[in-house]
């Protein structure tokens, strides 16, 4: 790699600049060491019922890190920065060592339709770490649904939603009574309640909640939304400890309210970034330019909108139109944007303050943690700014 020269460097100053290096080199050589423990780490949970993440642990870490640190001038935020890595680093080096693992894994014959996607293959990589045998199929592929379905202990649909209900009407009728049927859809309701009706085994919704480009599972979401629970095997737990084992954090819901509150975390969040990156395509403005004079707040709203609009318009169209109460969402969306607009049109400052109070107030407390939260996402982005 090459760098830009800029000025000479004085003779001093170099000195110094080396002496870092050589200090840098040591504290990676030390990070070196504390992943040797890592990997013991790793070795001693597996097989117990001891989590890669422990909150507790980790809070108890940052406290007493940041208290030597203050004694030696380097400031909290500081430390927490760079232990919330390390510590990141270290969740993520026990699940691929399998510390999560359970001793006592019954392998399974598991068959991922859609295998050949992003989260078919993310999830092709969750089982198979497990020991199961994951049997793929997709278009191209030689195996069929209904005879890879067949001979399935667990089926998961991870085609597009749209494509979600005409797979599960060709596979339900296939899948034994005692096995597993599962989809990965962004909602639930309608999925859920094809698969009880087409099949007569147990029914399990889930949504990652997470797409297939991240670096690592750890600490991403699950959802869970059980239909109907069949046979002697506890297909709940099982699915509970398979994606535990592999860092995600789960979440149990109905697919009913899951799809309500979908309608916020998703179709109100895209649609909202989808009207800004119109609004500005619209106004034609230099993105360019307004990065010369921009803040960090704009800055993390401009790299949010841009990478929306660098993915898929299928994904998000599937997302925001197929749940139910889209309507709702938006509506509201338009009603609030104009009550705004009439406030500053009109100059009415006193309703402005009203508005600010109320919205203030339906936050409550979470506005102070999302006060620190966000100061500490803005630091970081400054940082590459």
């Amino acid at each position: 790699m090459t760098f830009p020269e800029g000025p000479a460097i004085p003779p001093a100053l170099q000195e110094l600049r080396d002496r870092i290096d050589a200090i840098d080199h040591e504290f990676l050589d030390l990070l070196a060491r504390r992943n040797e423990l890592v990997n013991l780490v790793a070795d001693t949970k597996r097989g117990t019922d001891v989590p890669i993440k422990d909150p507790a642990r980790e809070a108890s870490l940052i406290a007493d890190r940041q208290a030597v640190g203050s004694r030696h001038g380097i400031r909290g935020e500081v430390i927490e920065s760079l232990f919330r890595v390390i510590l990141w680093a270290s969740r993520d080096r026990q699940a691929a060592l399998k510390a999560a693992v359970p001793a006592d894994v019954i392998p399974r014959t598991i068959t991922l339709i859609g295998g050949q996607g992003g989260m078919g293959q993310c999830l092709e990589q969750a089982f198979a770490m497990l020991g199961h045998e994951v049997l793929i199929v997709d278009r191209g592929t030689s195996l069929s649904a209904t005879d890879a379905a067949a001979r399935s202990d667990v089926i998961v649909i991870a085609v597009d939603i749209e494509g979600t209900i005409d797979v599960i009407r060709e596979v339900g009728p296939a899948c034994r009574p005692e096995s597993l049927l599962m989809d990965i859809t962004s909602i639930k309701h309608a999925p859920v309640e094809a698969m009880l009706q087409e099949s007569s085994c147990s029914v399990i919704g889930t949504h990652p909640l997470f797409g297939p480009s991240l670096h690592s599972l750890q600490g991403q979401r699950i959802v869970l939304t059980p239909g109907r629970l069949e046979g002697d095997i506890d297909w709940h737990a099982w699915a509970s400890e398979t994606f535990r084992a592999n860092g995600l954090s789960i979440l149990q819901s109905t697919p009913e309210e899951h799809d309500r509150i979908m309608a916020v975390v998703q179709v109100l969040t895209h649609y909202s970034t989808e009207v800004l990156g119109r609004t500005m395509q619209r106004m034609d403005i230099s993105v360019n330019e307004t990065l010369r004079f921009t803040s960090p707040i704009y800055h993390m709203e401009l790299l949010m909108t841009a990478r929306h609009f660098a993915q898929s318009a299928d994904l998000y169209a599937s997302i925001e139109m197929s749940n139910p109460n889209y309507d709702e969402v938006m509506r509201n969306f338009r009603e609030a944007a104009t009550e705004v607009h009439d406030l500053i049109d009109t100059g009415d400052r006193d309703g402005f303050r009203s508005l600010f109070s109320d919205v203030g107030s339906f936050f409550g407390d979470f506005s102070t943690e999302a006060l620190e939260q966000s100061s500490f996402l803005i630091d970081r982005l400054v940082e590459r700014m």
